[in-house]
């Protein structure tokens, strides 16, 4: 499975939207404050993730919530969970 995620920083009020084959590992490196983007980012908790059976559609995902469109429309899927 290829995975697309998304991080929420309530402290900082950002997202890291990210893509990965193994999800419980990315998830573990960016606790560890490894990997660099995520680094500055106060305590970085996992919101939202999606499966893919293709490699392309999962990055073409990723690449869509890069976006100033992807971002607003993850907001709004996501704003129960962006108030907690």
């Amino acid at each position: 499975m290829f995975y697309v995620y998304a991080l929420w920083s309530k402290e900082d009020n950002k997202f890291y939207v990210g893509y990965t084959v193994d999800l419980e590992r990315r998830i573990k490196e960016h606790s560890l404050n490894k990997v660099h983007t995520t680094q500055r980012m106060h305590s970085p908790r996992l919101i939202f993730f999606e499966a893919f059976l293709s490699e392309q559609d999962a990055r073409r995902r990723e690449g869509y919530f890069k976006t100033t469109k992807g971002r607003k429309a993850l907001r709004l899927i996501l704003r129960d969970s962006l108030i907690i």
